[in-house]
């Protein structure tokens, strides 16, 4: 669930609920620099850094709570399961490592890496093969605990073996340099169904998940509009001591800064008081107390590890299926790191920089798989948002985070009362949160001609045939039938993701149907998305060197070839 800069993780980006998508306009680059309290190189003092980094956790959980709310039924998990706690662990922990990895050694700008919406599309593609389909819910509640566990856990395998198998090609193009020469053919008009339709594809979860109360979920997004929209800009004070001064009044904008929280909080306590009072009956799934188990059989400390549900098993449609998630997170990444550069005070990021971004997105990914987290992992917008707010661009802030996000990822506890929250309270936040996927997608329309007939039709056929035909395709699972199990299972699984089929169709025909470079929007993009050959490492951009080695990196002429290391291309050394 994202708030300034929103992704479920998340996600896919979910542009900003507050300020506009990221690179809203061309000349975004020209703006002059907006006055920060501190820099990407700047640290705060220990006990303010931490303070920030707390609301950078706040701000990630918003976030990334909603994604188990999706992928758990559909990995056959009851309600009441415990486990569910144990995969937002996961999540939550696997976040905090990838974080940590990507700000000091990778990219190394201020961002926060972790769960994203856009793994969940093709997921649900897989999950709805035949062999994976959920057995009657008399039929699970019929089986022994271990048969259950192993129920799940046996898809859970099928997707860390499919997430970290296709994260290895982001991982390739990252840390080889060829993200950006495949990033040409991925033009605007490729994004904007790839990205549009993850929102427009989960709009079916969103409407269940709602319909469990649709006064809760009409609050909630009412509740949401507010604090994110018309109280964005209203300041709180609060109380703040400052050496020499005393106590001061300070503002805050709390409703900028944490809008979704302060939402679930507000409508979660709603729902608890109709719980108390007994309007809602026992067993409604608005009750606070409907999920009560997860809490009390959670583990008070549990740290995941790695292969903690199997070895994960690898299959062809999953990985290519998953591939659809990959290729999303890397077009969302890339948007990113331009504007996180501008707002916290750092160099543009040179080549070397964005490949080595890339690569460790694609290797945070392959952790993920690794961890059963049953997710990959992808820049969170609303961080971004946090850092354009805060007016605090510094890494060691995030790098703080990323600690007590590891920290927290080992309490049991924690991970599962996020489980009960109410899901006619995350079926509002869906509602705003889905809604805003689709708005990132169709942002990306600013660089192209919506006068001409051509970009029309491209954008018409790939929005809506996808939908067609995926619907379809899930409805129909075992239409294709060529005799080989494999080759059935794998034409399913991509003929059934939508963001697959509608990204590879709007490329295909933006790419064939003949149009000027203006027209197609490609001119006021590369100013964007600065990836051609003529980046010049003149070694200035200090900023993405590492922490540690640069001087012997500098030494050897050989590392100049190796384009994740920040001697690639040096021309001239600083």
């Amino acid at each position: 669930m994202e708030l300034t800069n929103v992704k479920i993780d998340g996600d896919v980006p979910l542009p900003s609920i507050t300020n506009g998508p990221p690179g809203n306009a061309v000349g975004d680059k020209e703006k002059a620099p907006a006055k920060l309290l501190y820099a990407i190189n700047e640290n705060p003092p220990w006990y303010l850094s931490i303070f920030l980094a707390l609301q950078h956790y706040l701000t990630m959980i918003g976030a990334i709570v909603s994604i188990p709310f999706i992928l758990t039924p559909a990995l056959c998990m009851s309600d009441e399961d415990p486990d569910r706690g144990v995969i937002i662990s996961t999540m939550i922990f696997v976040t905090g490592i990838v974080t940590i990895l990507q700000a000091t050694w990778g990219v190394r700008l201020p961002i926060v890496q972790g769960g994203t919406i856009s793994f969940l599309v093709p997921t649900l593609a897989i999950l709805s093969l035949p062999q994976w389909k959920c057995p009657a819910v008399e039929a699970i509640e019929a089986l022994e605990e271990d048969e259950r566990k192993n129920l799940w856990q046996t898809r859970m395998r099928e997707l860390s073996g499919a997430i970290a198998v296709s994260a290895l090609v982001q991982v390739v193009l990252g840390y080889t340099g060829l993200v950006g020469k495949i990033l040409r053919f991925v033009t605007p008009l490729t994004i904007v169904p790839t990205v549009s339709l993850v929102g427009l594809t989960l709009f079916e979860h969103a409407a269940d998940t709602a319909s469990k109360h649709w006064g809760i979920a009409v609050g909630t997004t009412a509740m949401l509009t507010l604090f994110s929209q018309i109280m964005a800009n209203v300041s709180v004070p609060f109380p703040a001591y400052r050496k020499g001064h005393g106590i001061e009044i300070r503002s805050f904008q709390l409703f900028r800064m944490f809008p979704v929280l302060l939402t679930i909080a507000i409508m979660w306590g709603l729902c608890g008081i109709l719980t108390v009072t007994n309007v809602f009956e026992e067993g409604h799934p608005s009750r606070t107390d409907v999920r009560l188990k997860v809490l009390t059989n959670a583990k008070w400390f549990y740290v995941p590890y790695p292969f903690q549900f199997g070895l994960p098993s690898v299959t062809l449609s999953g990985v290519l299926g998953m591939l659809a998630g990959v290729l999303a997170c890397t077009v969302e990444s890339l948007s990113y790191y331009p504007t996180v550069s501008q707002m916290a005070g750092a160099q543009s990021p040179p080549l070397h920089a964005i490949n080595r971004g890339i690569g460790t997105e694609g290797l945070g990914t392959v952790l993920a798989g690794i961890w059963g987290a049953g997710n990959g992992t992808n820049t969170f917008g609303e961080n971004v948002g946090a850092i354009g707010v805060t007016k605090v661009g510094s890494r060691r802030v995030i790098q703080w985070a990323a600690i007590i996000m590891i920290i927290q990822g080992v309490i049991g506890k924690f991970g599962a009362v996020f489980i009960m929250i109410p899901d006619s309270v995350v079926g509002g936040i869906f509602c705003v949160m889905f809604g805003m996927i689709i708005a990132f997608g169709l942002s990306t329309l600013q660089y192209v001609d919506l006068r001409s007939a051509r970009n029309l039709y491209i954008i018409g056929l790939s929005i809506f045939f996808p939908m067609v035909l995926c619907k379809w395709m899930q409805e129909h699972p075992g239409a294709i039938n060529t005799g080989n199990e494999t080759v059935d299972s794998t034409l399913s699984v991509l003929l059934g993701t939508t963001i697959l089929v509608g990204g590879l169709l709007g490329c295909f025909l933006d790419n064939i149907i003949p149009g000027t470079a203006e027209e197609r929007g490609l001119v006021d993009w590369a100013n964007e998305m600065p990836l051609g050959d003529a980046n010049i490492n003149d070694g200035t951009a200090t900023d993405y060197d590492f922490p540690w080695g640069m001087e012997t990196l500098r030494k050897w002429k050989w590392t100049y070839y190796i384009p994740f290391l920040p001697t690639y291309k040096l021309q001239k050394a600083s």
